[in-house]
């Protein structure tokens, strides 16, 4: 035994001496001996290709709380003023305008729908109380997508650009290149890295944006779009909405790490938090990730901190989960809307009198393009089965023709006067 610990130890001197180009006996190349340039181990640097990093003597597993939480950008505070005046980004009044007048319309529409499907005129809504600051910087109804086609989609009428064959606030437009909203989560984010690799070597200087709540962000299709995208340098925006709740999975039970945004520089992704109630923060960082996407060929992930003061859905009664002064905290203390107004009113371009007189025209508008929507008959049955294929195959041709026996022989049953002949 001692002579086998001796033996090892002279090995392991020897070794040494080789790393250190020291001539040792036995150790000769070509005949001669081979000299290494001198270091020592502390000195060595990594070679393995799976990662970028250096060597430790020390056992230590990096704890998750270690590391300090990515802070929260922000423009303005609560009390509407620009902490940073370095960061504000000098909107012209009218823009300014527009985004408060388009995140007070979604409310009023929010608030109209949302009664509508409770005295059952239509079968399902999703309100967005408390997150309108994180959509108004690239939604449909801030570029320019028209209240009754918000309207029809929901009521599924003829003027519904998706024929009435998807569920309420499923909303889609090809024209402002919006792709069609789809119940399943995470779906669309490998969908999104696709086109974005698509656009990237089409080489036309354009990026996708995708949409998501850190629900989504649990699922592995997730995964997957992120690790897609960074190996693959896509041009996309990760926009993940974490509004504090999957439903009534609350971000506690969610995940154990920092958030989303944290998840990003493990794949290679650039990443930030901002204060999603910042309609400001939001827009600023959703800009600079785009002329960088763009420019670079790269994701970049934006982790959005906002809250859902509404319920989930219309299938939701959120009060089982959560208590009612947690909701009213982010409803009267930090509420989107009334950070901008308050930012609107210190520059003196809105008064109390201005908001009572968008809030009744907005009112009126929403109402007319609803009373419009309810008026319009549904699509023909007959569109159940069209725009999938160029050449409809014989089973969908038998499906249909089986549909048009049934109505032709129990038509009195159904309510086909309310739909398009």
């Amino acid at each position: 035994m001692a002579a086998t610990v001796s033996s090892a130890r002279a090995g392991l001197r020897a070794l040494r001496r080789w790393l250190r180009g020291t001539p040792t006996r036995g150790l000769r190349t070509g005949g001669s001996l081979q000299q290494q340039e001198e270091f020592t181990s502390l000195e060595e640097k990594p070679q393995f290709p799976g990662a970028s990093a250096e060597f430790v003597d020390r056992l230590e597993f990096i704890q998750p709380n270690v590391i300090s939480g990515i802070p929260i950008y922000r423009v303005m505070d609560r009390q509407g003023q620009i902490v940073n005046l370095s960061e504000d980004p000098q909107l012209p009044k009218e823009q300014v305008l527009k985004f408060y007048k388009s995140m007070t319309l979604l409310n009023t529409m929010d608030r109209i729908l949302y009664e509508s499907q409770r005295q059952g005129r239509i079968s399902f809504y999703m309100t967005n109380y408390g997150e309108e600051g994180t959509h108004i910087g690239s939604v449909l109804l801030h570029r320019g997508y028209p209240l009754d086609l918000f309207m029809a989609q929901c009521y599924g009428n003829t003027s519904d650009p998706g024929k009435g064959r998807q569920m309420p606030v499923h909303y889609g437009c090809k024209d402002l290149h919006f792709v069609t909203i789809s119940s399943p989560l995470a779906t669309q984010i490998p969908q999104a890295v696709g086109s974005a690799y698509a656009i990237k070597r089409e080489n036309t200087n354009r990026i996708v944006i995708c949409y998501f709540g850190e629900g989504a962000a649990s699922e592995g299709d997730a995964h997957a779009g992120f690790n897609f995208a960074a190996t693959l340098e896509c041009p996309i925006i990760f926009f993940c909405r974490n509004n504090g709740y999957a439903i009534s999975t609350p971000t506690s039970e969610q995940y154990r790490g920092d958030g989303i945004a944290a998840r990003g520089p493990g794949y290679g992704i650039h990443s930030i938090r901002v204060d999603g109630n910042d309609v400001f923060a939001v827009y600023n960082a959703t800009k600079e990730a785009r002329r960088r996407a763009v420019a670079e060929n790269q994701p970049f992930l934006i982790e959005a901190m906002t809250y859902r003061i509404g319920h989930h859905s219309t299938s939701d009664d959120s009060s089982a989960y959560r208590s009612v002064d947690e909701v009213n905290y982010w409803d009267k203390q930090d509420h989107p809307i009334s950070r901008l107004r308050h930012y609107m009113v210190g520059r003196g371009w809105w008064d109390e009198e201005q908001e009572k007189i968008w809030r009744k025209k907005s009112r009126k508008r929403v109402m007319e393009a609803f009373e419009e929507a309810e008026r319009k008959l549904k699509p023909k049955p007959q569109l159940l089965f069209s725009d999938v294929y160029s050449d409809m195959p014989w089973h969908i041709q038998k499906q249909q023709e089986s549909l048009e026996r049934h109505l032709k022989q129990y038509g009195e049953h159904y309510p086909l006067d309310h739909y398009e002949k």
